[in-house]
């Protein structure tokens, strides 16, 4: 693997001052805290979970009915799990990739690619319209190849994408300085950066100045329908809502028989300090995109802006770490083994970087579902709608997930609730222990397949077959 020539000495000198907090949420423009819910109350629309998915939800509602009175509960803070923790990667995909989209959804994979890049533009738009700062770039994403095999993948793929530009290595190697690369895809269209704590902020500001009433530190503890409506008990009141939208993603379902679709899986990232123009200049970069590789164990990394103006790379992934039960814990953001692997792979991916520190490492649970994009679900006769299973590409999905479940509330049938990505959920994943050994195993044999050019063995084809994976 890239990195087993990095010594260990540089790998712990770089990574010796980092702070254990994610970057983004380390941030002087975090609002303060808003109170916690403190009677019972009663709303048209109940909100559960302050990460995108909520937030968009709480927008959009108040934007479709100004007059909606619309109440989120957030269990902590705003944005302070998976979407204060992610790579800032915005992409219009809605299936987790073209080739995904067309192996679960072949008759409609194209227009949900359609959909996809409406949605990012409709992102884009609210952005602009509330005047959130958060760093949008439309920069795109290059893909890179790291071995030979997978460049033919690379030129299979541009085939059948037009719009994609196919980089040979010395050209690939030109936009991005590495002895890495042997080729690139650079899909200019479909995805675009961002800060992904300032965007939540921003949407938490736009939603409150629509009049959405917002409260912190307030897990909801149990849900219940009766005739007078859905009920969200608090440790501070009662909810009672004619509609509930439960955007709840990693964390334990209130509706027990979605718990067996996701798993929450635990991703692992580093923050560089800031790069001076020399090390800058050493790695080209000049048009920003978004960086992945093709491995099973890929790695994502991006350049990212701090708020004093300078320039870092955040470089993360190639660990998915699933615990025994399903478990979420605080200390698994933490894990020193994956961040001295990442150091090492970032230094092999940019000798010329050497000397560079991490200032940030951080982890956090994705909801990994098995076909790796959203679904869907409904309860109490259609007043609680329930979305999740979005995999790692939730920054810019969540907002069409948001709009799905606005739809299904609503009662009356819409273009995206006659979707087969809608009406049809992945396979579950099974309970313990059988949910554990067959991670275990997956795990193993895409470490397998990477050693060996790709080739996905028995264990994976059988997975393929029957459309179930595992994947962050």
């Amino acid at each position: 693997m890239a990195g087993r020539d990095v010594p260990a000495g540089h790998v712990a000198a770089a990574l010796a001052g980092a702070v254990p907090v994610p970057f983004w949420l380390d941030d002087p423009a975090r609002p303060e805290p808003l109170p916690a819910l403190a009677t019972d109350t009663a709303a048209d629309l109940a909100v559960v979970g302050g990460g995108y998915t909520g937030l968009w939800t709480a927008l959009l509602a108040k934007e479709r009915d100004p007059g909606r009175r619309v109440v989120l509960l957030e269990g902590r803070r705003i944005g302070w799990a998976a979407s204060g923790r992610n790579g800032g990667f915005c992409e219009a995909s809605l299936t987790h990739g073209e080739a995904n989209g067309r192996r679960h959804l072949p008759q409609e994979s194209a227009r949900l690619a359609g959909l996809g890049l409406q949605n990012l533009q409709e992102i884009a738009d609210t952005i602009e319209r509330y005047g959130i700062d958060c760093g949008f770039e439309r920069t795109g994403t290059l893909s890179v190849a790291t071995e030979e095999h997978q460049v033919a993948w690379l030129t299979e793929e541009a085939e059948q994408d037009p719009d994609a530009v196919f980089l040979d290595e010395a050209a690939v190697r030109a936009e991005v300085g590495s002895p890495l690369y042997r080729a690139g895809l650079w899909d200019k269209q479909g995805s675009a950066m961002l800060n992904p704590a300032r965007l939540a902020w921003g949407l938490q500001r736009a939603c409150r100045e629509l009049g959405v009433e917002i409260h912190e530190h307030t897990p909801v503890r149990g849900l219940a329908a009766d005739r007078h409506g859905v009920r969200l008990a608090t440790g501070g009141g009662t909810v009672t809502a004619a509609r509930v939208a439960l955007a709840t993603n990693a964390f334990p379902s209130l509706l027990p028989r979605t718990r067996l679709y996701t798993v929450p899986v635990y991703d692992y990232a580093l923050m560089t300090e800031p790069l001076t123009a020399q090390q800058l200049a050493a790695i080209g970069w000049t048009n920003r995109q978004g960086l992945a590789d093709l491995n099973n164990r890929f790695h994502y990394y991006r350049l990212a802006t701090d708020p004093q103006g300078g320039t870092r790379i955040l470089f993360g992934g190639y660990d998915a770490v699933y615990h025994y039960g399903r478990k979420m814990r605080p200390e698994y953001e933490q894990r020193p083994e994956t961040f001295g692997k990442l150091a090492a792979h970032f230094f092999a991916t940019f000798p010329q970087l050497e000397g560079v520190k991490f200032t940030h490492q951080w982890g956090g649970a994705i909801d990994t579902c098995s076909r790796f994009f959203s679904f869907f679900a409904t309860a109490h006769g259609g007043r609680t709608a329930y979305s999740a299973g979005y995999t790692g590409l939730g920054v810019g999905a969540t907002r069409f997930g948001a709009n799905v479940m606005l739809d299904l509330l609503s009662g009356s049938p819409t273009e995206r609730t006659a979707l087969r990505m809608v009406r049809r959920k992945p396979l579950p994943f099974p309970p313990e222990p059988l949910a554990w050994l067959g991670i275990r195993l997956t795990t193993a044999a895409m470490i397998r397949a990477d050693r060996n050019r790709g080739r996905r063995g028995p264990w994976l084809r059988l997975l393929d077959s029957v459309g179930m994976g595992f994947d962050s």
